[in-house]
């Protein structure tokens, strides 16, 4: 059970009421408002202005002048030069327009299109944050501490309001906190074998779920408009549940044989992609009825996978491994739920005729199946053995790549003849360009 310690508004403030007691607007106040991260300063927490005593402020005179100067002192050694910070959280905001960079100093909010420093915390003491969940482009971010020398303990969920450059809240946890996903109306923290679901509110305690042991906190939520859809990893090896919050219903798939290594969710909650830890083959789910929709093979050989991701459209899925390899594959399936079987039909069909896999498919139940496999359309090759996540730009038929060496990509695919992606452009989000 978690210990709750906030400073937290009223969440139902009476409307007629003309007092200031509390300091801050209600959370649906600050959901709502429209002010971009865009519009934060840039600042350093417990950063010292004193003077650098071996600095001396005189001018240094003239010799033309005809003035002597003094001696010359010996020159001051050398300042060490400081390391760049190393990274240890990168995550998307929930429609990819911005990221967030956990270091061992603070955390940074990046923009990605165009890519730029929005702004960024550094911390004197400590400062190793290993969680930074955004909440869209609102001024409310969770923090959990991290690294060699954490900002925050390791088992608490700090609510920063970067609005008043502080934290405004924190949860506590008998253990550390593995991952944090935000919704407008929900916070949920999940631990090693639990989750937590909370009231964004007045962070009051709405649900807690029991999983198999789930080091790397993979947690999934919808961010449609409408009911909150969650998935986590259930309690066999290869299975995911599902939770239905508007029906009250909850769904069990054995998605894999193997333990699950990573999903995704897509915006609206309707499909799931699963990976598992054999990295081979990826498979698509109505979370609805639990239906296997679609499955796709990355490659024979063994890979962790690192990220999946849907387009907004779910028209594809981006696909990043230990491999050095960004895919993207093609989906057959639509997210909308009330589509007409006869346009899915139509559009499978259509698809057919262009996928990797159509030249096999009279083959079919007689070569193996790793022949019949759907393959992906394009691909975008990296530095094999650092980390990478993907997501789809905003930019038609763009994907973004950002890497755990503080790399960011941004390639374009083609949609129709497939093959290698074209890099637009390559930046290191430690060392932005600018800073706005």
């Amino acid at each position: 059970m978690a210990t709750v310690s906030s400073s937290w508004p009223n969440p139902n403030p009476n409307p007629d009421s003309t007092s200031s007691d509390s300091t801050l607007p209600s959370h649906r106040d600050r959901v709502d408002d429209t002010e971009s991260l865009d519009s934060f300063s840039s600042m350093t927490l417990n950063s010292s202005s004193d003077d650098d005593p071996n600095l001396n402020s005189d001018p240094i005179p003239n010799p033309n002048h005809g003035v002597t100067l003094p001696p010359i002192s010996p020159p001051t050694p050398n300042l060490p030069v400081t390391p760049p910070p190393s990274v240890l959280h990168l995550s998307f905001n929930q429609d990819h327009a911005c990221f967030a960079v956990g270091t061992d100093r603070g955390f940074r909010i990046l923009n990605c299109d165009p890519f730029r420093e929005i702004f960024r915390r550094d911390f004197d003491r400590g400062g190793g944050v290993a969680v930074v969940e955004m909440l869209f482009r609102c001024n409310i971010l969770a923090l959990v501490g991290g690294g060699p020398d954490p900002q925050y303990p390791p088992n608490k969920v700090m609510i920063w309001d970067d609005h008043q450059g502080r934290c405004i809240g924190e949860l506590s946890f008998r253990s550390d906190v593995r991952s944090v996903r935000l919704r407008r109306d929900r916070i949920i923290v999940v631990l090693e074998q639990k989750i937590f679901v909370y009231n964004f509110s007045d962070l009051k305690l709405m649900h807690q779920i029991e999983t198999i042991a789930n080091p790397k906190g993979l947690c999934a939520v919808s961010q449609g408009i409408g009911s909150m859809v969650l998935v986590c990893p259930g309690l066999q090896k290869g299975q995911v549940r599902i939770e239905h919050y508007a029906s009250k219903r909850t769904k069990f798939i054995m998605a894999h044989d193997s333990r699950i290594a990573c999903f995704a969710l897509t915006q609206d909650g309707h499909l799931l992609a699963t990976a598992s830890s054999k990295g081979t083959l990826v498979r698509v789910f109505n979370t609805i009825d639990g239906t296997l929709r679609q499955e796709v093979r990355r490659g024979a050989d063994r890979a962790e996978i690192y990220s999946l991701a849907f387009s907004s459209n779910a028209e594809w899925l981006a696909v990043s491994s230990d491999k050095g390899t960004v895919h993207v594959f093609g989906l057959k399936v639509n997210s909308g739920a009330q589509v007409k079987e006869t346009s899915r039909v139509a559009s499978e069909l259509t698809r057919s005729n262009s996928s990797p896999s159509s030249s096999l498919s009279l083959f079919k139940g007689v070569l193996p199946k790793y022949f019949s496999s759907e393959w992906s359309v394009a691909q975008f090759r990296l530095v094999e053995g650092t980390q990478y996540i993907a997501a789809f730009g905003h930019q038609k038929n763009t994907v973004v790549i950002l890497g755990m060496d503080g790399s960011f990509y941004r390639c374009q695919f083609d949609p129709v003849n497939g093959g290698e992606m074209t890099q637009l452009e390559y930046h290191n989000c430690l060392k932005p360009p600018s800073v706005f």
